[in-house]
């Protein structure tokens, strides 16, 4: 362990530059020398609290982004007691549904700088709640914990006090000892992550030291989801109904081994109307007459585009990244990552495609020819699929086909339900990013007849009808409208209202 220099009162710790994950190629590491973390979806951040109170928050890549985040600041004060202290985290938003929202804090970004803005940073932005989310304690008082073992440093952070949970807490860890006493493997507990809608896990070796700016082997994530930092190099101009507006972007990486700035593919889907004009307004002053790439890219992949200084960096989901051409496949845009240089991003050096789930094999229909383009048999119909490889859902990366297949194994529980019924369909021909259109189906008298109904409703509705017959034979006229008659009651119409009564009313 190592000891640090006494700080004033007032003065802040320097930041420390963060230690880095390296992927695991789909191999979760195993056994007692590990331990567990969830991999979080935000933005990587230092916390670097003075001894009077006095936070500062940096990102990744050094910028101080303390004034977009003023909640955090002097939350974890009355815990340290005069101490100074460093902690290592990520800054996060919860949605609705309890889970940790990636889209809704780049929306919070978005409105925090447009709010800078205008107010000149004169006034705090006030906005949806964020959580400081610490995983490890760099620092503590005037002792550093850089050289400390992993174990050692996590049980102070634990024993730090939390004073407001909901705004600065303490990632949970789960030991491989401990997973194995309740005989959960790191497997099992993988599932439980993904059922609670969390990116994955981080493996962390227990005896490993804190590395700062590097990516050593002791500490390994497995995503549950294939996503890329990429340079937005360029920009290309939106046709029919995203006329006058972003299209898609033009992407680059730095090769692996020479550092040189490669094309790997574009992006055109994953995009909010808001996300294309604000992306628009940015990339604009940043033209340039020429590609930034070392290599001119294939004149085919990149017609109609505007080139940009690569100095935006950005995250994308993917499916596929292809050895020969070195080109990401089935992308979709999940916002910018101003917390990350453009220096520090590499190209994919692997073909790595993600999972989607696939059904029992009794349950999916027979394909008849393979490709993007298929004819399925489904009973004696024939039904003919396209674009099955179109990102319908850019954030976990589930495709049109994942979704067919999904409907496929519901159908059972779900067809008893709709059959016979008109229904209301929301089609998202670009995902359910993009625009949506409705299509209403009208009830027929067929589909009305078809329509299910208890035992209970259908003698209700049969005396309904045998009553509306013999108003009509007693006068002429097709009755008052109103809905079949419930037992024991009677209706009447008010004022274009429809009234029910007791028979003894």
């Amino acid at each position: 362990m190592m000891a640090g220099s006494a700080l004033g009162h007032a003065e802040v710790p320097p930041w420390i530059e963060p230690m880095l994950a390296k992927p695991d190629r789909g191999r979760l590491p195993s056994g007692p020398e590990w331990t567990y973390e969830y991999k979080l979806d935000g933005y990587r951040a230092c916390m670097q609290v003075a001894p009077d109170g006095t936070t500062v928050l940096t990102s990744r890549n050094g910028i101080i982004f303390t004034n977009e985040f003023p909640s955090l600041s002097g939350v974890l004060a009355p815990a340290l007691e005069g101490r100074s202290a460093v902690l290592d985290g990520e800054i996060v938003v919860y949605n609705d549904a309890g889970q940790i929202d990636f889209g809704a804090l780049q929306e919070r970004r978005g409105r925090y700088r447009r709010h800078a803005k205008l107010t000149r940073g004169g006034t705090p932005f006030e906005d949806v709640d964020v959580r400081f989310l610490a995983f490890d304690l760099l620092r503590l008082g005037d002792e550093s914990l850089l050289d400390a073992p992993y174990d050692e440093r996590r049980a102070q952070l634990e024993r730090l006090p939390m004073p407001d949970p909901y705004r600065v807490a303490v990632v949970p860890a789960f030991t491989f000892d401990a997973l194995a006493a309740d005989r959960i493997t790191p497997e099992k507990l993988l599932d439980r992550v993904t059922r609670a809608g969390h990116e994955g896990l981080i493996a962390k070796l227990r005896t490993s030291t804190y590395v700062p700016g590097q990516r050593p082997d002791s500490w390994m994530k497995h995503p549950l989801t294939q996503t890329q930092e990429v340079i937005v190099c360029g920009w290309r101009p939106g046709q029919n109904r995203l006329a006058g507006t972003l299209g898609g972007l033009l992407l680059g990486a730095h090769h692996p081994d020479t550092g040189a700035l490669q094309y790997i593919g574009d992006v055109g889907t994953g995009f909010s109307e808001s996300s294309r004009r604000d992306l628009q307004a940015r990339l604009e002053p940043l033209e340039r007459p020429t590609h930034p790439f070392a290599e001119t890219p294939p004149r085919d992949d990149v017609r109609r585009a505007r080139w940009v200084e690569p100095v935006l960096v950005g995250e994308v989901v993917y499916r596929q990244f292809t050895r020969g051409a070195g080109r990401l496949r089935h992308t979709a845009w999940r916002g910018l990552r101003e917390d990350k240089a453009p220096q520090g991003v590499i190209a994919p050096t692997s073909q790595l495609a993600m999972s989607t789930p696939q059904p029992a094999e009794s349950s999916t229909p027979t394909v008849r020819s393979p490709g993007n383009k298929v004819v399925v048999q489904a009973g004696a119909r024939r039904l003919t699929l396209s674009n099955l490889d179109k990102l319908m859902y850019p954030a976990t990366g589930f495709t049109k086909s994942a979704v067919i297949r999904y409907y496929t194994l519901i159908a059972p529980a779900l067809l008893p339900h709709v059959a016979g019924r008109p229904i209301t369909t929301i089609r998202f021909p670009d995902g359910v990013e993009g625009q949506r259109f409705f299509r209403e189906e009208r009830a027929t008298r067929r589909t009305r007849l078809a329509t299910h109904r208890p035992p209970a409703q259908q003698w209700v509705t049969r005396q309904w009808r045998r009553d509306r017959v013999s108003a009509v034979r007693r006068t002429g006229r097709a009755g008052l409208g109103c809905e079949p008659r419930r037992a024991g009651t009677s209706c009447t119409t008010v004022d274009g209202r429809r009234q029910w009564a007791t028979a003894d009313a």
